[in-house]
C-alpha cells in the first residue's frame, strides 16, 4: 500500500499517516470480529460467507476483465471456472 502512494508522488509523512491509519482500523475489526465470533457458530458462518461473497465480486468484477485484457484468449477464463468449481468442491468435503 505505501509503495504506490510514495512512487505516486505522495509525501512520506502523509503515506505513513495513511498506514497507520488502516492498521488501526484493522485491528479494530479483527477485535471486534474475535468478540462476535464468540457469540455463536452461525454469526462466524454468516461473516465468513459475507467475506467470500466480498471476494468473488472482486474477483469476477476487476481481476477477471483485466486478464482478459492482459492475455487473449480463453485459458484464463477456464482457469478462473476451474478455480471456482474446484473451491466450491473443497468446501464442501
Amino acid at each position: 500500500m505505501a509503495i504506490p502512494m510514495k512512487n505516486g508522488g505522495m509525501k512520506a509523512r502523509k503515506v505513513i499517516f495513511y498506514v497507520i491509519l488502516s492498521g488501526i482500523t484493522t485491528g479494530i475489526g479483527a477485535f471486534f470480529g474475535a468478540l462476535i465470533g464468540t457469540i455463536s457458530e452461525k454469526i462466524i458462518a454468516i461473516c465468513l460467507s459475507f467475506a467470500a461473497g466480498a471476494m468473488l465480486y472482486i474477483v469476477s468484477g476487476e481481476l477477471i476483465p483485466e486478464s482478459n485484457k492482459l492475455y487473449k484468449g480463453r485459458m484464463n477464463s477456464i482457469g478462473n471456472i476451474l478455480g471456482f468449481i474446484l473451491g466450491i468442491f473443497t468446501t464442501m468435503v
